[in-house]
């Protein structure tokens, strides 16, 4: 029994770290230097136990619990819980991802791509192929979990200790490892690649969500989230280890039906049913813009369905920011730099430059999915026929525009719609539409990168990513880092004016549009150049 569902699962897990020998690698080096770098950041910012418990005080809101997750700790603010309760959650659901992508690129895509039919013809377990994807994501967890928790100890930070840094990277390794495992199970059930991801994506935003909705108000609902458990560890506080064993464990149960799952699927297939096709293929698919909706379509309803619940679960906790530092003074010297301006108004753009990265996710993968389609030579067979490769091309980008426009739409008017319902202030529903698509023109520059690199540099396309958390950093944290404003200008997320504690500056935000615009035309000009496939 073991030869036949196992054989050769040794092979092919050195074949997949083979594969995979330079994004493993940079993705544990990412995270860990992020991590240390963060943590020595937050001991030059805050010196001392004075600094440290003013910012506990601004962290006691619910807008920030629902954000971060609630803090342990507050009471004595040490170093470690300020790097526990700031980063953990953000930084557990970035290794989440990671594994939902690494996990499927081993598994569904390579079976929707036909590898593993070839494989599976030679003397290869049934189970071999998934068994090896999940004992590489074990070992690529375990490494990032050991690395980050040596390191964070080996800072020499005195409230850091062997245990609670142990503790920190088991947590983010745990995180890994069940997403991984959830994965897995996705992977079952679906017919392909993209569904996968975008099962498994939805999945992890509404982890996000639900926990965000436990935190802020009863606990109980967050007993439903898998994020909600690690941060129940209360790292360098009480370093409970249950939460992380708790989390191996249901990994290895969702491992196990995955592998169940597996051994009585037909190759190919997946659980869930898809509907039968349509007799004949409507006008619409006779479009490269329409055969692009039709291939995205699912993962653009998840991301839509996902930003319109993260702006509502940010606009309910919008009621309740007045009332509770109304008489906490440290709050109001910190955060209030625009005179004229409530605790509310001044929130806003914060929430809102974080659910602007958010929806730019869905727009880059938008115009990226043609460098897959070319990567899976199927762009030839359109190209074969009578479309030019500025039409296909544009086609993408078009649609990368229209779901950037969409996603930042929703995000917008479910933290306005929402968030209007809960607070007493009278605020118009359009001042938190103008909010939302004043970052429209940074997301057309993230899709004009996207778009230079297939142009030019289509290998290298990955790079968009990494561009994309330097955004996050820079304009997320760039306050709480105190980064200069030539490092945050160097994010297009940089330039957008916060509204409505600024005013809308048409000019910059056309100038920003219209580097998009230049950095788009090379990009056409490059794929008008290359040599397709290549």
């Amino acid at each position: 029994m073991e030869k036949q569902f196992f054989a050769e699962t040794a092979s092919l897990s050195r074949f997949v770290l083979r594969r995979d020998r330079l994004r493993i690698p940079i993705w544990i080096f990412a995270f860990v230097a992020a991590t240390l770098l963060i943590a020595v950041a937050f001991t030059d910012l805050y010196q001392n136990a004075q600094e440290r418990q003013a910012i506990a005080e601004t962290m006691k809101n619910p807008a920030m619990t629902a954000m971060v997750g609630p803090g342990y700790g507050l009471a004595n603010y040490t170093a470690g819980a300020m790097m526990a309760h700031q980063m953990l959650l953000m930084t557990a659901v970035v290794v989440g991802l990671m594994n939902i992508l690494l996990l499927t690129r081993h598994t569904r895509t390579d079976e929707e791509d036909g590898r593993i039919e070839l494989v599976r013809s030679l003397p290869v377990g049934r189970l071999s192929n998934l068994v090896s994807a999940l004992l590489v994501m074990v070992l690529v967890n375990v490494l990032l979990a050991l690395i980050t928790g040596t390191g964070l100890y080996a800072l020499g930070i005195e409230t850091m200790n062997l245990e609670g840094s142990l503790l920190y990277g088991a947590a983010l390794g745990a995180t890994g490892l069940i997403f991984a495992a959830i994965t897995a199970v996705f992977v079952q059930l679906s017919q392909n690649a993209r569904s996968a991801i975008g099962l498994s994506i939805g999945f992890l935003l509404l982890a996000y969500m639900v926990r965000a909705i436990g935190d802020v108000g009863d606990e109980a609902i967050s007993w439903l989230s898998p994020l909600g458990w690690i941060l129940k560890a209360e790292v360098y506080v009480n370093n409970y280890w249950w939460p992380v064993l708790l989390t191996v464990g249901v990994a290895a149960l969702l491992a196990a039906l995955a592998l169940y799952l597996n051994s009585i699927r037909d190759l190919g297939a997946g659980f869930l049913p898809s509907r039968p096709g349509k007799m004949h293929a409507s006008g619409f698919l006779a479009s490269p813009i329409g055969l692009a909706i039709r291939l995205q379509r699912t993962g653009m309803l998840a991301w839509a369905a996902g930003l319109l619940l993260i702006g509502a679960s940010y606009g309910s906790v919008l009621g309740d920011l007045e009332s509770f530092f109304a008489d906490v003074d440290i709050m109001q010297e910190m955060l209030v730099q625009t005179e004229g301006f409530s605790l509310t108004e001044q929130f806003i753009p914060m929430l809102m430059s974080v659910m602007a990265i958010i929806a730019a996710i869905p727009a880059i993968m938008a115009v990226l999915k043609l460098k897959g389609e070319e990567k899976n030579e199927r762009v030839e067979h359109v190209l074969g026929r009578a479309v030019s490769r500025n039409r296909l091309l544009g086609s993408y980008v078009l649609l990368a525009f229209i779901v950037g426009f969409v996603m930042l739409s929703l995000a917008g008017l479910g933290l306005g719609l929402v968030g209007l319902s809960v607070m007493e202030e009278e605020l118009a529903l359009g001042m938190f539409y103008r909010a939302a698509l004043a970052y429209l023109p940074a997301i057309l520059a993230m899709i004009s990168i996207a778009v230079l690199l297939i142009g030019w540099a289509p290998k290298l396309t990955g790079l968009i990513w990494l561009y994309l958390i330097f955004s996050f950093v820079v304009v997320y944290l760039g306050g709480l880092f105190q980064f200069p404003e030539w490092v945050v200008q160097l994010s297009p997320f940089g330039h957008v004016p916060r509204i409505p504690i600024e005013d809308m500056n048409y000019l910059k935000l056309l100038l920003l549009t219209g580097g998009a615009a230049i950095l788009a035309a090379l990009g056409f000009a490059g794929y008008n150049k290359r040599d397709i496939g290549r």
